[in-house]
């Protein structure tokens, strides 16, 4: 049953997913180690690592919409796709010869921007190639290698850390290698669907276009919005499992075990969500999330820590690909790039004032507060989410 499902999964979702597994090997061997790099290399304290992630997400998010909505516009979203992926692998020499924290923050900023330039036509193209009977399983298995590659990035970093007695710009530079060959591959790889030629004829961002997406929809938007309002930049895992004892040396591995439990769940959750449904899904993600900060509020030593990052995986795969499908399933196919650039543009606009908060409450309370308070936004996210649920009915 399981190969009969692989077998139903196109050839453009597959790429795809092999394209973001080699961009997340990439990316995560600099995210992995590049909190410990602001804070000893650099000397920037937590505020500063709060306002470079977040002007680096927030600004970006918004090229989510107009790409997307390009992507629409023409009917052609591979091409946006590839200068993404090319952007986002062009800025990486930034990390290894930056010498203070505006080379970081520019470094970030490109690579964000290209984020923000190829995630909606990506998403776009998933769904543009899957039929609707197996859209959950497309997506949860793009999640899933994408996210083999998130635990691999930090586990070559870990090594790269260990070899190099934690010599940051080796890993910086040497990060570039897989990045290249992801926009090769999706250069080479990935044809536009047929389906992307059913081109808008009018600007999708009219106000009778958004309008048309549906209550729905934008209730989704709306959830995504107030749920990352209290998940800020990953930079305060790192920093939170350093502080409970981690090493510097170990805390990539952190990232490891987070993305290994993500890739095991993303797939089988998408799937699961193809046969019983997904909001229920979404809502138990959500309610998830809410435990685990709540634990990493008190957790003060390395094992309890490990644990919670474990569970944290779990949390993801549980939410990020089942939020796409959904969106897929209440959009028509020629407004997909737009809609998923709105969902898009408020989960990042939601990280400036989310890393902001939790690195002023991180300085001014402790990390207590950072992690209570994301617990709230998730639990306030699951109950509006309960509510649009009850609506449908």
């Amino acid at each position: 049953m399981t190969k009969q499902i692989f077998n139903n999964i196109p050839r453009n979702v597959w790429i795809l997913g092999f394209v973001s597994l080699l961009t997340d090997v990439s990316s995560k061997m600099i995210e992995s180690v590049l909190p410990l790099f602001l804070v000893s290399t650099l000397g920037v304290n937590l505020l500063t690592v709060g306002l470079i992630e977040g002007i680096a997400e927030s600004t970006a998010s918004i090229l989510k919409v107009f790409s997307g909505a390009l992507s629409d516009y023409f009917g052609q979203r591979k091409k946006l796709t590839v200068a993404g992926y090319g952007l986002s692998t062009l800025v990486k020499p930034l990390f290894a010869l930056a010498t203070s924290p505006a080379w970081v923050l520019m470094a970030r900023f490109g690579d964000r921007v290209g984020k923000g330039i190829r995630v909606a036509p990506r998403d776009a193209l998933v769904a543009d190639a899957t039929d609707k009977a197996h859209i959950g399983a497309a997506y949860g298995l793009r999640q899933s290698l994408d996210t083999i590659g998130a635990f691999t990035g930090p586990l070559a970093a870990f090594v790269l850390m260990s070899a190099g007695r934690e010599n940051f710009r080796l890993v910086f530079w040497l990060a570039l290698i897989p990045g290249i060959l992801a926009v090769a591959l999706l250069a080479l790889g990935v044809q536009e669907p047929n389906s992307s030629v059913n081109r808008m004829q009018n600007n999708p961002l009219r106000w009778n276009t958004l309008r048309s997406l549906g209550r729905n929809y934008w209730g989704l938007v709306a959830v995504a919005l107030l749920f990352n309002l209290g998940n800020s930049s990953d930079a305060f895992l790192l920093l939170k499992v350093r502080q409970a004892g981690v090493s510097n040396l170990f805390v990539p591995l952190t990232i490891f075990v987070i993305n290994l439990t993500y890739s095991l769940s993303a797939y089988p959750v998408g799937l699961i969500s193809d046969r019983i449904g997904r909001l229920r899904l979404l809502v138990g993600g959500f309610s998830l999330y809410a435990l685990i900060y709540l634990g990493f509020a008190f957790s003060y030593t390395p094992w309890q820590v490990w644990g919670l990052c474990a569970l944290y995986g779990l949390h993801q795969g549980m939410s990020k690909g089942i939020l796409l499908a959904l969106v897929a399933d209440r959009v028509p196919s020629n407004l997909r790039g737009t809609a998923f650039g709105f969902i898009n543009l408020a989960t990042g606009a939601a990280l400036l004032p989310a890393s902001l908060l939790a690195g002023s409450l991180w300085e001014s309370i402790g990390s207590e507060a950072t992690f209570i308070t994301g617990s709230l936004f998730a639990i306030l996210a699951a109950a509006l989410l309960l509510i649009i649920h009850r609506n449908e009915q």
